[in-house]
């Protein structure tokens, strides 16, 4: 049976793995390089010391993904939107484990009092942005050609989900 639960440190190899196999293997990353466990640590902390939970979806001890919010901007203004991420390992795409993982992070920003969640994804990702649009998710943005992986252009979608409908 798979369960959601928040991530802790000892999952921090497996999320390791996931995310360097989608830098290694897909555009849904723009890094070239993979991240060394220091990197994974670095971003863990950071999180938790800004009160961003991340969420991993877990299968006999297998983390099968991952999903978390953090800051979309730096300048104070920003301090109501969030950026999101939800990563799946290989062999778990196409088992409903993105939808798993998306109402946690939904639900964390609006207890967060975040005003909106903001969802970059690279254009040709179809099922990443059929899994925002389910979740009501507009987009709002498409950048031509802002990435360059795998010997070509990267187009870039910006989807937005407004949870409060006014200022705080």
């Amino acid at each position: 049976m798979i369960t959601v639960r928040h991530a802790t440190e000892n999952d921090l190899p497996q999320i390791l793995d996931i995310y360097n196999d989608i830098i290694k293997n897909t555009t849904a990353v723009y890094y070239y390089e993979p991240h060394t466990l220091a990197m994974r640590k670095a971003w863990f902390e950071e999180r938790k010391q800004l009160g961003f939970p991340i969420f991993v979806a877990e299968e006999d001890g297998i983390i099968l993904g991952m999903s978390t919010i953090g800051p979309f901007r730096v300048p104070t203004a920003y301090k109501y939107s969030v950026e999101n991420t939800v990563h799946v390992a290989a062999n778990a795409r196409g088992k409903g484990i993105g939808k798993l993982l998306m109402p946690p992070i939904i639900g964390a920003a609006k207890e967060l009092k975040m005003h909106t969640i903001i969802a970059g994804i690279d254009a040709s990702n179809e099922v990443s942005l059929h899994l925002h649009k389910s979740f009501g998710f507009e987009e709002v943005a498409h950048f031509k050609q802002v990435g360059f992986k795998f010997d070509r252009w990267l187009d870039l979608k910006f989807l937005q989900l407004i949870l409060t409908p006014s200022a705080p």
